[in-house]
């Protein structure tokens, strides 16, 4: 049985609370001061375990993008069919305990950070690259070639639009209709034939 060292599990709890805090406060309003309180930790604590605010929000944004990527992997691993991989990939990036307001707001949080944090930006290029290359990984087997990079692309833009829709307006935008808006683009875009 492999034990986990109390420094693990520890940092684990203040990227955690960081992440929280980012869903109450924004980048704006999230200090390490705040961090440290809804850890229930000081900040000679937080700033043992992390080397400053934009040190802690990255390892935030690290362990928030692991939690999606881990759904998603989740559904495609029972996916069978090229379809069913599309499906996994669009239903993990919607499911519940991720696409509400709070989530959305942090991460449209970060996001915003993008353009002056490096560390932030290689983040959002991983994370872009791995959703073009499982979507590539179902659409190659159902469209020509030339038409995968475009309809990848927009697959993507999709999700993140709906995504930033919740985040801008919180009320109104439910699982069920993103999935939706994104079913309908599907249908409209690639033809159903026997997977």
């Amino acid at each position: 049985m492999k034990l986990t060292k109390i420094s693990e599990i520890r940092r684990k709890e203040l990227r955690q609370a960081a992440f929280e805090v980012l869903q109450q406060e924004g980048m704006a309003g999230a200090t390490l001061e705040k961090v440290a309180t809804h850890a229930g930790a000081s900040k000679g604590i937080v700033l043992h375990y992390f080397r400053n605010k934009q040190d802690l929000f990255e390892q935030a944004m690290r362990e928030a993008n692991a939690s999606l990527r881990d759904a998603v992997n989740a559904r495609l691993n029972r996916a069978r069919t090229p379809h069913e991989r599309l499906e996994a990939i669009i239903e993990g990036n919607f499911e519940e305990r991720f696409f509400r307001p709070s989530i959305c707001h942090a991460w449209l949080s970060l996001c915003a950070e993008v353009p002056r944090e490096p560390q932030l930006a290689r983040i959002q290029k991983v994370i872009h690259a791995r959703m073009r290359s499982n979507l590539m990984s179902a659409l190659v087997h159902l469209l020509p070639r030339n038409e995968c990079n475009a309809v990848a692309l927009a697959i993507s833009a999709l999700i993140d639009g709906l995504w930033l829709r919740l985040g801008l307006q919180s009320e109104g935008l439910t699982r069920e209709m993103a999935l939706a808006q994104m079913k309908d683009y599907l249908t409209h875009r690639i033809p159903r034939t026997g997977d």
